[in-house]
């Protein structure tokens, strides 16, 4: 049997998302709160999960968390949906939007997942590269829509990589112009201090994607849909059945009972992050850009490749860019004030031995 005569050649063309694990390194490459829960809450978490009968499936679907994360939220309980991480989620509206109006397009950069989905599930996929500011391009994206295209329109809000806020009159732009989906990825709203959430109200083909990861449970994997509940049905027949674990169920009632010391933790990284991009901006050879996420992206005066090996090999991981739109780009993931220092030092020291 030749294996390429069988796999989707689609799947063959890629190299898939690839995601690094290097122990005891100062993990600045995943967009991962750098806080542990506090001992005691830990405990307390710990006991929560320690009632869990594992022999027995967890709740199908989760109807009591949506119905608290829906309050939680502002809307009804028939507007949410919970996925194993927006992973699923983003892979679920690729699934079950294929009709008429078929396709995704997404602004690049952003999120690589959206592009690794869309491909997987068959979909044709559109990118539009992003203004010299880093906005959408509202113009190149209004001529590519037509009436049958596209199912899907994905908008990070901050987006990832740049860290920055669309604007939100083209975003209504787009979201009026499309005869599909817009989708409004909000993984990041907890370090924007925005949301386009009361949108809903004004919009039916409006989707919101919001998690737990980067508030702190990312090994916990939950996302949230939020939108038209009459998609929000369709979308619940692709879920698969079991598809929360009990322990991520306690997790995020875990979450709910205590999100003051998330809320927390969100500040002292925002304030973590004014402070990086402010030493950041002395360092010679490099150009970071605001951010209203908790990562800060920066471009490199010469070869990113070269600084990155760098600081890998100081035991520093950040996200090398160095593709494409963002040639000679990185970003790196707001840590504790530790592992900023850390960052920062190596950095500086790279720059200089490279002889920039």
């Amino acid at each position: 049997m030749i294996i390429k005569n069988i796999i989707n050649k689609n799947i063959l063309r890629q190299s898939g998302y690839l995601a690094p694990q290097e122990t005891g390194a100062v993990k600045l490459d995943a967009n991962e709160n750098p806080f542990p829960l506090q001992e005691p809450l830990k405990k307390k978490l710990l006991k929560e999960m320690g009632g869990v009968i594992f022999n027995r499936y967890p709740e199908a679907g989760a109807p009591m968390l949506r119905e608290k994360f829906a309050r939680y939220f502002g809307v009804k309980k028939d507007m949410v949906l919970l996925g194993n991480g927006s992973d699923e989620l983003i892979q679920l509206l690729c699934l079950t939007l294929k009709g008429k109006i078929s396709g995704v397009m997404v602004p690049v950069p952003t999120f690589s997942m959206y592009k690794i989905i869309s491909i997987n599930t068959g979909n044709k996929i559109m990118e539009i590269p992003l203004d010299k500011d880093f906005d959408l391009d509202f113009d190149a994206m209004r001529r590519k829509i037509k009436p049958t295209f596209p199912a899907l329109i994905f908008l990070s809000y901050p987006n990832s990589p740049t860290g920055n806020l669309f604007n939100r009159g083209k975003i209504e732009a787009l979201i009026k112009k499309t005869p599909g989906v817009v989708v409004i990825d909000e993984a990041y709203a907890d370090f924007s201090g925005q949301s386009l959430l009361p949108l809903l109200k004004k919009y039916k083909n409006l989707i919101f994607l919001k998690t737990l990861s980067k508030a702190g449970l990312a090994s916990m994997r939950l996302g949230f849909l939020i939108g038209n509940k009459e998609i929000v049905a369709q979308l619940d027949k692709v879920r698969l059945p079991y598809n929360i674990n009990c322990l991520s169920q306690i997790a995020a009632d875990f979450f709910l009972e205590n999100r003051q010391e998330f809320r927390a933790q969100s500040a002292k990284i925002i304030k973590n992050r004014e402070i990086l991009y402010r030493k950041m901006k002395k360092i010679n050879s490099i150009t970071p850009y605001p951010s209203r996420a908790n990562f800060i992206f920066f471009s490199c005066a010469f070869d990113s490749d070269r600084i990155y090996e760098k600081l890998a090999a100081a035991g520093i991981l950040v996200k090398n860019l160095n593709s494409g739109l963002t040639r000679n780009c990185m970003r790196v993931t707001v840590g504790t004030r530790k592992e900023n220092e850390a960052f920062l030092n190596n950095l500086e020291k790279a720059i200089s031995e490279l002889g920039a």
